[in-house]
């Protein structure tokens, strides 16, 4: 039988108890030292007296399930499980960053720092999406930093793995999750969208920003569903000094219906690594709530919500690819261009929820005297942009799916592969040099590109014409 209590000095499984490092309502946390292992460990000990609540130990045992099969920096490091039969544990690497839950003292922060967390945020969850895992409980406690800046996620007992049994929907009836941070599809019972993570990101981000939590924290079923009809204050009304494009990021996560949020974490991450590329809508104008009518209408004639059904991360992930698009506009073939903007366009018309980024390396020399000014006395960088939207206003893409990117760099290749990876992308699509001497004289960048890129690579070529017979 497991031991009701564990004390500094104990010997469970050959690692050695240390001093308690954290007691929360449903678990302990222990520093623990093993022979075998030569970092910092914490050992994580449910809860098991007169009282506990049956779902804290279904949960432990979901976390227990669901961390071994994590990796990456953006989750702890797994080491160990201990059977409930004779002492169930989990130990883990023990990070030195602290969580964000102290910074709760010292609300609203600056909007670049809030900016500057949602994207790490944002960046861990994409990771954690990948690996089929909705977290279902992001909140300022379950979000540390390493000391080299990566957000790491930690708490996988309300998680669903969507490869794995949901034992927590298969037992109990009511929903679990922290009332602040829940989403309207959790509150209604739905365990496996991937947006009920960027709606409680949504949460954080407006929390930060103002210092208020936009739905307050209900403790009933009734409060918690109010957040179904009752839209919250706009967080510009309560920072006036807000940027536009920041509370259209927030709102956007804090839709109702997912269908309306973004449609995964790294859209959502790009969207904060450049707020200037953010397409405004009404929402970032919006001072007041809506109106008493607008919210009765909801309240008695809501909009169905639109959910996805269980699936993987592979799945979402080609539902709304962000697909870059490196484009030479030194090239000049009229051909080339054309090719590219036709597989493009055909990858716009099977995803729709598809982010397109249109990018051009502006090639500098390593010591580099030249002038920022073309000769016609033209900012250089600004008349890429203007060039890359000429390019793509052929593809008529809906308002908002297309985003613009000049990057100046020493290697076209080099600068390619760094946006992919920065930006999380999945599909790059470029063309390949023509002249077959200017390749042989420059290299290829589309070969190097393809050869080591973290995704799809699509090179498109235009076909010469064939030789006139003499």
């Amino acid at each position: 039988m497991p031991k009701t209590r564990i004390h500094p000095g104990d010997v469970i499984d050959g690692f050695t108890i240390g001093e308690l490092a954290h007691r929360g309502g449903m678990a302990q946390l222990f520093s623990v030292t093993h022979p075998d292992y030569d970092f910092p460990m914490l050992m994580k000990v449910p809860e098991m007296g007169a009282g506990t609540d049956p779902a804290m130990i279904v949960g432990f045992e979901m976390e227990q399930m669901i961390l071994p099969r994590l990796s990456g920096r953006h989750v702890p490091r797994f080491v160990a499980n201990g059977d409930f039969a004779t002492q169930p544990y989990i130990v883990f690497e023990r990070l030195s960053g602290k969580s964000l839950y102290p910074m709760l003292d010292d609300l609203p922060r600056p909007a670049e720092e809030v900016v500057a967390l949602g994207c790490r945020i944002a960046m861990a969850l994409a990771d954690l999406h990948r690996q089929n895992v909705v977290h279902l409980d992001i909140k300022p406690s379950n979000i540390l930093f390493r000391e080299t800046g990566e957000a790491v996620l930690v708490d996988y007992g309300l998680a669903r793995h969507l490869h794995l049994p949901d034992l927590m929907d298969e037992e109990f009836r009511l929903p679990y999750g922290t009332a602040p941070y829940m989403a309207p599809e959790q509150i209604l019972g739905v365990r496996s969208d991937f947006r009920s993570d960027i709606f409680a990101l949504g949460v954080l981000l407006y929390f930060f920003a103002t210092a208020k939590r936009p739905f307050g924290d209900p403790q009933r079923m009734k409060g918690l569903k109010k957040r179904l009809w009752r839209d919250p204050v706009p967080p510009r009304a309560l920072t006036p000094d807000l940027p536009k494009p920041l509370q259209e990021v927030i709102l956007r996560c804090l839709e109702v219906n997912p269908a309306r949020r973004y449609p995964t974490a790294a859209q959502l991450m790009m969207d904060l690594q450049d707020l200037s590329k953010v397409t405004l809508t009404a929402r970032a104008e919006k001072l007041e709530r809506d109106g008493w009518g607008a919210v009765i209408k909801r309240r008695f004639n809501p909009d169905p919500i639109e959910l996805l059904r269980p699936q993987g991360a592979a799945e979402t992930s080609s539902n709304a690819p962000i697909v870059m698009v490196a484009i030479d506009l030194s090239d000049g073939s009229e051909d080339l261009a054309d090719a590219l903007r036709l597989t493009v366009s055909r990858i716009i018309e099977k995803t729709p929820n598809a982010r397109i980024a249109c990018l051009n390396v502006l090639k500098i020399a390593r010591i580099s005297l030249e002038s920022d000014l073309d000769a016609e006395g033209n900012n250089k960088h600004v008349a890429r942009l203007v060039q890359l939207k000429h390019w793509a206003e052929p593809l008529k893409a809906p308002e908002g799916t297309i985003t613009y990117h000049v990057i100046e760099a020493i290697s076209p290749a080099a600068a390619i592969l760094d946006f992919a990876r920065q930006n999380i992308v999945d599909h790059i699509v470029m063309g390949a040099r023509a002249n077959s001497t200017m390749r042989s004289l420059l290299g290829s960048v589309s070969g190097e590109v393809a050869a080591t890129a973290p995704c799809t690579v699509t090179v498109v070529r235009v076909r010469p014409p064939a030789d006139a017979a003499e």
